[in-house]
């Protein structure tokens, strides 16, 4: 009766039902509604419930004069039964409001985390143990919420671990050549090359899954390339590593796009991505330590506690790593409340926020060509996004004709 609850008005039809007709067979409303009703208490967007497509049933004569009046009879007799209905939430009255502000957020705390982690290197030059502190943080984050039950933890098993894994591994690889490529070149031109990120997966889509992309969307990947190209050219702190560990966590993220199709799993975001976020950190861990381990006990950290001190050095960590968890986190959240589409456009104008505000904050100064190439390589991903999403949804709505 609590799910009844949930539906407005799906217990005064349930009750309102002849008692004759359900004898001889007729379908129960609680039965048809119940399961649906629950789908959209739990569900991420809210949808119009079933039941107002079919709660009106044709209905003629005296069973639509005993409908109308045993109806408020029996709504008073199931609030009396099942309790006051509870009053919609926030989130189900404005859901608008509400995917405006993960947006925000999303947004806010990217902008931020890049300002940050890039601030980080001009006193501490080690982006793999700065990746590594990262994702301890976030972990410890997780770890800290699981144990107050937010969100309860979910259990694992060999078999969910075997397809996290290659996840894991992947988004790690990523993250950590990210940053590698965020210390060697100026934020605003990482994220250009990291604009090229469509182009693979593209790519691995058509050569490795065996997916063939339509023609025009390879053609609206020509202005990213092109827009790329022109960029890199000009680029005033241009180097090799930035360049190549760019490119390697466009491939890397894409892998893990491919094997996260793969891990269907029935877990929430939250504590998917908090598994994620627990491998990768033992998968960063020896790196750290083979690449950067000796320079940091001979002389990184004293020249680090020497410029800033001990007490902001290590605050200066842990904020950052927050902020990292916090803004993947809430962009899982964001992707779960809206299209993709919405999604699609909405990492595209994320891109030129932080590309944006980098400029602005770092004082970076760049060619006109640069700015061009820059402008063309994002207008060039939102065209490719907005053609994507669009043949998806097609997609979904030929399959559910």
């Amino acid at each position: 009766m609590a799910a009844l609850g949930t539906i407005p008005g799906a217990a005064a039809a349930a009750a309102s039902v002849p008692q004759r007709q359900r004898r001889h067979g007729a379908p129960s409303l609680a039965v048809a509604y119940v399961p649906e009703g629950a789908r959209l208490v739990s569900g991420r967007q809210p949808r119009p419930a079933p039941v107002l497509a079919s709660s009106s049933v044709a209905l003629s004569g005296p069973a639509r004069r005993r409908f109308l009046c045993v109806a408020p009879a029996a709504a008073a007799s199931a609030s009396a039964s099942a309790g006051e209905a509870k009053p919609q939430g926030f989130a189900e009255t404005y859901p608008t409001l509400v995917t405006g502000f993960f947006f925000f957020l999303w947004y806010f705390l990217n902008v931020i985390f890049n300002i940050l982690n890039k601030k980080i290197f001009d006193y501490f030059p080690y982006p793999y143990f700065v990746s590594v502190s990262h994702l301890f943080v976030g972990v410890l984050y997780c770890l800290i919420g699981w144990s107050f039950g937010f969100p309860k933890r979910a259990p694992m098993n060999s078999t969910v671990l075997k397809q996290l894994v290659p996840v894991a591994v992947c988004h790690a690889i990523g993250h950590v050549t990210s940053t590698v490529s965020f210390a060697a070149v100026a934020v605003s031109f990482a994220h250009t090359i990291k604009a090229l990120e469509p182009f693979f997966s593209a790519s691995a889509s058509q050569f490795i899954l065996g997916q063939p992309v339509p023609l025009t969307l390879w053609l609206s990947l020509v202005p990213v390339v092109v827009g790329v190209s022109v960029a890199s050219l000009t680029e005033l702190s241009f180097n090799w590593t930035g360049f190549i560990n760019a490119m390697i966590s466009n491939i890397s993220f894409t892998y893990r796009s491919i094997y996260s199709k793969k891990a269907m799993t029935d877990m929430d975001s939250t504590n998917l991505y908090a598994y994620i976020s627990i491998i990768a950190l033992f998968v960063c861990i020896p790196p750290a330590i083979i690449i950067e381990g000796p320079q940091l006990m001979q002389h990184g950290f004293k020249d680090a506690i020497a410029k800033v001190g001990l007490t902001k050095l290590i605050s200066n960590f842990f904020v950052v790593g927050l902020f990292y968890h916090l803004y993947n986190q809430v962009a899982t959240n964001t992707l779960e409340r809206v299209a993709p589409l919405s999604h699609a456009i909405g990492n595209v104008l994320k891109r030129v926020f932080v590309i944006g505000f980098s400029i602005i904050v770092f004082g970076n100064k760049i060619t006109t060509q640069t700015g061009i190439g820059t402008s063309i390589a994002i207008a060039g991903v939102a065209l490719y996004s907005f053609m994507k999403a669009k043949i998806e949804e097609e997609k979904r709505q030929i399959k559910s004709a």
